[in-house]
């Protein structure tokens, strides 16, 4: 397993006690404490804010010897992670959900670690519409993460009906309806920022390769298109689409955090 030089590990300073905060807030957050609601909730904001900023001196390099944005495995990761959990602060606000919540703060938690650990090798833009492809990346990468999310509460829901576990922990999250209907919405808008991602990166590469990225990228691209088009015209639903859903999310992470995983940790060095 390899350091990277610019690691706010080895670099110390401001990077490493922001990562630090945010690893104790969300530390704090994932604890089963069982009159602390209040508690869990500022450590949770806590570790989102430091997170945030810890994103900012990583993937922008504020701070390190060489300039150019970092955009290893480790950043991409944690900027997902945090994304999805931006997306859980404003549900949870309208319907709380401690389980969800703790699941999410570890792997905050796990995801600033490997972002300050292999942050990856300063990258210098040769195109002005490189970092929007990059924005809209991610963006796909965190959309499809929340529906991942809800595709898991979605089958955890189903499971405790089958098992009839008792109406009062059926109705202790989020209706099934609702659940399945934010799944898919997610996937929908996934899908779409996923087509302009790959259509924007053809046409600002400056020569197509047949890579790692780009056929796992078309791969899951094609699994979501499948799970939509069946979704529509076969109703699918229940465990036959969120199979779908994981697939197709293995498959996008895969395609840029696997692929430079090999290469920045396995290989020790950067990708081609």
């Amino acid at each position: 397993m390899i350091l990277s030089s610019a690691s706010p590990v080895v670099s110390g300073g401001l990077p490493l006690f922001v990562a630090l905060l945010a690893i104790a807030g969300y530390v704090v957050a994932a604890l089963p404490l069982a009159k602390s609601g209040r508690i869990w909730i500022a450590a949770l904001h806590v570790g989102w804010l430091a997170h945030l900023a810890a994103l900012v001196l990583d993937i922008g390099g504020i701070g390190q010897e060489v300039p150019g944005a970092r955009v290893g495995f480790g950043p991409v990761l944690s900027l997902t992670v945090w994304l999805v959990m931006a997306v859980h602060t404003v549900e949870n606000r309208f319907m709380p959900l401690p389980a969800v919540r703790r699941w999410l703060a570890v792997c905050g938690a796990v995801v600033v670690v490997m972002a300050a650990l292999f942050p990856g090798e300063p990258h210098q833009y040769h195109s002005p519409l490189a970092p929007l492809h990059f924005a809209l990346g991610v963006g796909s990468y965190s959309l499809f993460g929340a529906a991942v999310v809800h595709a898991m509460m979605l089958d955890a829901s189903e499971r405790r009906l089958r098992e009839r576990a008792g109406m009062h922990q059926a109705r202790a999250g989020m209706p099934l309806l609702l659940l399945e209907r934010l799944t898919f919405r997610f996937v929908e808008a996934g899908f779409s920022v996923l087509t302009a991602t790959i259509a924007l990166g053809a046409l600002t590469s400056v020569g197509w390769r047949w890579d790692h990225k780009v056929v796992f990228s078309l791969m899951g691209w094609a699994v979501f298109a499948a799970l939509l088009v069946g979704r529509h015209r076969q109703g699918w639903r229940g465990r036959q689409a969120t199979r779908w859903v994981y697939v197709g999310a293995v498959l996008l992470l895969l395609a840029y955090a696997g692929s430079r995983f090999v290469f920045e940790v396995l290989l020790g060095r950067p990708p081609a």
